[in-house]
Parts: C-alpha cells; sequence; structure tokens
C-alpha cells in the first residue's frame, strides 16, 4: 500500500483545513518545498499535492509550487484542485505532475473527463471522489450533487478509470479515524484501486487501510500534529 502524504496550498503556504472548510486554516509551513524533501529524506516516494486556491477560484493558481517541488524532488505527485480545463491540466503534467486529479469536473462535465482519460490513459488520472453523507461535493467541497458515491465510482470504472481517491468529508482534518466501512464498502463493489483520505488519527489507522484492501492512504494532519511520526512511516514502508 502507497504511503502518500499531503500537501494543501493556500497563498503558496503548506496549510490543512477540518472537513474543508477554508475558516479553519491552519499554516504548518511557509515552504512547502522543505515539507516535501523531509518526506522523500524519509523514504517516502509520493506525494498529494492540493491546490486549494485553485479548487476555490476554478482554475490553476499555485503551479509555481508544483513546479518547485517536482524540479527538486524525486517524488511522485498527483496534483489536484481547479483543473477545469485542458489547458490547465496539460500545465500541471508540463510542471512536473506524475498524475492529476479530477474531482468537481467529473460530476459537472463527465463527457470532457471520459475524453481525458482517452486521451492520457487510465494511470494518469485519479477520480477524485469526495463525498458527505455519501453525496459527492463539488468546488473545494462548498457545493453538493446528487450523486451517491458508489454510482459515482462505478460510471468512472465503465469508462476505464482505475485510481480512485475517496475523502469522507466529515472525517478530513477531525483526526477520528477514517471511514473504514465505506471504504470496504467500495473496495467490495467497485474494482478500482482505492485511495483512502480523511480521518487517519495513527499508525494503527494506517495498517487498518492496508488490511481492508486500499491500494493507497493519503496522510495530512496526523503528520503536522506528529500524531504520526515520519520514523513510523518510514517502518511501514520498510516491513509492511
Amino acid at each position: 500500500m502507497k504511503i502518500i502524504p499531503a500537501i494543501d496550498i493556500i497563498d503558496g503556504k503548506c496549510v490543512r483545513l477540518s472537513k474543508g472548510d477554508y475558516a479553519t486554516k491552519k499554516i504548518y509551513s511557509e515552504n512547502p518545498l522543505e515539507i516535501a524533501k523531509e518526506f522523500e529524506n524519509s523514504g517516502i516516494q509520493f506525494l498529494h499535492l492540493v491546490d486549494l486556491d485553485g479548487a476555490k477560484s476554478r482554475h490553476i493558481v499555485n503551479r509555481k509550487v508544483l513546479e518547485t517541488i517536482a524540479r527538486e524532488t524525486s517524488l511522485h505527485i498527483d496534483f489536484g484542485g481547479g483543473l477545469k480545463t485542458l489547458e490547465d491540466i496539460e500545465t500541471a503534467f508540463d510542471s512536473g505532475a506524475k498524475q492529476i486529479t479530477i474531482g468537481s469536473i467529473a460530476v459537472q462535465d463527465p463527457e470532457f473527463c471520459f475524453g481525458l482519460i482517452e486521451k492520457f490513459g487510465s494511470g494518469k488520472i485519479i477520480l477524485g471522489a469526495d463525498c458527505d453523507d455519501r453525496k459527492i461535493k463539488t468546488s473545494g467541497w462548498l457545493e453538493e450533487s446528487d450523486k451517491e458515491i458508489i454510482d459515482f465510482i462505478l460510471d468512472y470504472q465503465q469508462k476505464g478509470i482505475s485510481n480512485v481517491i475517496c475523502t469522507d468529508i466529515s472525517k478530513d482534518g477531525m483526526l477520528k479515524g477514517p471511514s473504514t466501512d465505506l471504504y470496504a464498502e467500495i473496495i467490495d463493489k467497485t474494482a478500482v484501486g482505492l485511495i483512502a483520505s480523511g480521518g487517519i488519527s495513527g499508525i494503527e489507522d494506517v495498517y487498518k487501510m492496508k488490511e481492508i484492501g486500499c491500494s493507497g492512504t493519503i496522510i495530512g494532519k496526523a503528520i503536522y500534529e506528529e500524531k504520526i511520526s515520519l520514523k513510523e512511516l518510514q517502518n511501514f514502508i520498510t516491513h509492511a
């Protein structure tokens, strides 16, 4: 199972939110590159980089942060937040992203996204399935759709999507444990590689995500609040 730390960016700084609420913003570092290098030095190979300014403004904003981390580290970066146009998506890839995550646009313009899967291949495109009470939310989690989580994933699975990041918004940033039952249900009812996101509160949660069959786990606030140490993650990567 991949260990995927998250760096969320507002105004070029590394921040975390609770339940996606921008009013809860807490700045953890003025220099996201330093954080990324700490991850890399701990044996971590993957990074989930989210342009929160982009998610709110609906176009890529923090391109320079992506470029810098991609240039200065060897981390495999998946990038999301505000990717609404082919131009923005190509900019993300040109700036060093190995994969991009489509979230809001996957709800709002599925035909466009089906075309992206065809153009770039399913290995380059990750479906972002962020939900609250099983309903998909969009636009930086500010808007709710009528899409149910399992149906949404299955629709994209039929079009070739093989990797999905699912965040249960009610758990995100709360450090109270992930939505294990929901993730187990997704793994049971779909054939995608599921990357669990939201609620990880300690290393035991990471092992639980591995146990239920997740292909990856995104970890954010638990690292920044020192609920999980980089050494623990290094041990997991080496021995699990």
